[in-house]
This record gives C-alpha cells, sequence and structure tokens, in this order.
C-alpha cells in the first residue's frame, strides 16, 4: 500500500467545495488501505461537515472500508454464471481453510475473504480473483495450493 500524505490529498480539492469529498477518500483509502475513524474526521474537519455526513455518504458506497484489508484480498465471483458452477462450494471450501467467513480478515492480517457480484469473467466460471490476479478451471486441490503459496510470501 502506498502511502499518502493526508494534507497533499486535501489541498487538491477546495474545501468549499464538497463534490472533492469522495475522490479524497478514494485517495486516502488507496492509501491506508481503508478509511479510519481518524480519516473521517479530519475530512469532515476540513470540508466543515459533521463525521456522521462524511461517515454516512462513505457507508453508503460499498467500494469503502472501515477495517484494514488482508495482504491478500480474494475476491470469489457468486455472479450467475459463476453461482451456477459452484462459487458457494469455492467460497465455503475457503472459508474452511482460512478459519474466516466472507468478508472478514484473517487474524494475521494475511486473507481478506469477499463474495462480489461480479468479475466480469462469467466464460471462465467459476472465477476467484487474489489481489488483481484471476484464477479460473481449477479444483479444490488446486485452489488450496495457490493459497499455500501465498501462505509462504
Amino acid at each position: 500500500m502506498k502511502q499518502v500524505d493526508f494534507e497533499t490529498v486535501l489541498q487538491k480539492y477546495p474545501s468549499s467545495e464538497r463534490e472533492g469529498l469522495i475522490p479524497v477518500l478514494q485517495e486516502l483509502q488507496n492509501g491506508s488501505g481503508y478509511i479510519s475513524e481518524e480519516i473521517v474526521v479530519k475530512v469532515a474537519a476540513y470540508f466543515k461537515l459533521p463525521t456522521s455526513k462524511v461517515f454516512g455518504l462513505a457507508t453508503f458506497y460499498d467500494e469503502f472500508k472501515f477495517v484494514p484489508s488482508g495482504r491478500y484480498i480474494i475476491k470469489v465471483c457468486n455472479g450467475s454464471a459463476c453461482h451456477i458452477l459452484g462459487s458457494d462450494t469455492l467460497i465455503r471450501q475457503l472459508e474452511k481453510k482460512l478459519e474466516i467467513k466472507a468478508g472478514e480478515t484473517t487474524r494475521d492480517g494475511m486473507f481478506t475473504l469477499l463474495k462480489v457480484n461480479c468479475l466480469g469473467a462469467c466464460a471462465l466460471a467459476p472465477v476467484v480473483m487474489i489481489n488483481n490476479e484471476y484464477y479460473t478451471n481449477f479444483d479444490e486441490e488446486e485452489l488450496n495450493t495457490i493459497i499455500d503459496e501465498c501462505k509462504k510470501t
């Protein structure tokens, strides 16, 4: 995760223009991986808004996260094609192997498991994305191997 200087980000967006609120939150999340309480408070102060307004806006959009993500973000597609071809089985397998539920991060901060609506690769269903790499046409054993390899790095 690249570090982002809070003041540098804010200087790009005038405090009087609230259209900058979402881009500011996006840039700050890109730098830290999530929106912390501290970020909400500072952004609210900068835009002269109640923290409840900033938090309310951020919770409206699925892209904003309020807890740190794991080093490896595993997205399991649960769109129609993937669902029909067994994405639920993959999710259960990963939940068991990682000892977390979809939407959670492992205690060691290594993995975050997410069930997503679509990864845009329906013809290759079922699809799993780990960070920005797609995995398709694999069996349970291959998925275990992929996760084990991630654990080694």
